[in-house]
């Protein structure tokens, strides 16, 4: 199959190279000056898995206003706030027999990505995947290979033959693909989990792990979940799992499978970025809102990962002074 990968980060790395990997042809396409360069210069990304075995995987990649590639299919990992700006920049090359797939973090990309392509061409999903970008063109897959999984749905909850294809080229690549027919309940699913571990990670600076190893991280994470859970009853969503389920994968993948993982939240935070909060406790806060529910511990984090990104725009300024 032919990919292009429109937001060539740290999750756009993985999916694109891992997909190249399995035999499919893959473009990259992305919009940051300093990556896009030093992609070009070294001739490649420069890749590693668990801070060891650095190495260069040749790829090709373009800025949006000169790719003329013709993919059956775009890959989108963009940042939530970016991604209006990326859908304007790359218009000029979509077709309509082609499709869009992302697994972005938060909510609010589905009804910008459904303003170029049509709902059967329409595909989404979320990533227990960890990845770190450590810098321009250097991307560190977390984990062993195959560690991890995915979910996925169609829009229209109809599975098509390229969606089945899909599924088979995201197999091959080892992210283990769950189809599912539930397209809001499995994407509020990561939603949900982010709400959790990226925001009280980011919050205390602190890994996966170490968040899991504190005696009251199960408490924490259920009070959250709770809220989160009955936001989306009353929006008439059903998650893909229980309450208890939706627990329990917080601590098994925080303890077991990621224990030494700083959350994308985190990485935004540290390196002096917005982060998605808004798209994650914040959309959990505000359709509660529409519903006249209070999700008020998700309100106080989103508040309080604002107010911390203050103080560090502020450090950021003493630092250039």
């Amino acid at each position: 199959m032919k990919f292009a990968v429109i937001g060539s980060g740290a999750m756009g790395l993985r999916y694109g190279i891992l997909l190249q990997d399995a035999g499919n042809q893959v473009d990259f396409i992305d919009g940051w000056e300093d990556n896009v360069e030093k992609i070009r210069e070294q001739g490649g990304a420069m890749v590693s898995r668990d801070h060891e075995n650095t190495h260069l995987v040749p790829i090709n990649i373009y800025y949006p206003e000169e790719y003329q590639g013709d993919p059956d299919c775009y890959i989108f990992f963009t940042k939530q706030m970016q991604l209006a700006d990326m859908l304007d920049r790359c218009s000029h090359f979509f077709k309509p027999n082609q499709y869009a797939f992302t697994c972005m973090n938060g909510m609010g990309h589905i009804e910008k990505l459904a303003q170029y392509f049509k709902p059967d061409k329409l595909i989404a999903g979320t990533a227990l995947v960890a990845t770190v970008l450590n810098g321009p063109g250097d991307v560190d897959f977390i984990g062993k290979r195959g560690a991890g999984s995915m979910n996925l749905a169609n829009y229209t909850e109809k599975p098509d033959e390229f969606t089945h294809q899909l599924v088979d080229e995201l197999e091959k690549a080892q992210f283990h693909p769950t189809l599912t027919t539930n397209f809001m309940g499995t994407l509020l699913a990561k939603v949900v989990f982010n709400s959790v571990v990226n925001t009280i990670c980011t919050m205390f600076e602190m890994t996966m792990g170490e968040y899991a190893a504190y005696d009251g991280a199960e408490d924490m994470a259920r009070q959250l979940i709770d809220e989160a859970y009955d936001v989306c009853e009353r929006d008439g969503v059903k998650l893909i799992n229980t309450r208890q389920d939706e627990v329990a994968s917080i601590m098994h993948v925080s303890k077991g499978a990621m224990p030494l993982h700083y959350p994308s939240m985190y990485q935004d935070m540290h390196n002096y970025r917005p982060t998605e909060v808004d798209f994650i406790n914040g959309y959990l806060v505000k359709i509660g809102r529409q519903h006249h529910y209070n999700a008020s511990t998700h309100a106080f984090l989103t508040h309080e990962v604002h107010l911390a990104e203050l103080g560090k725009q502020r450090e950021l300024k003493q630092k250039q002074a």
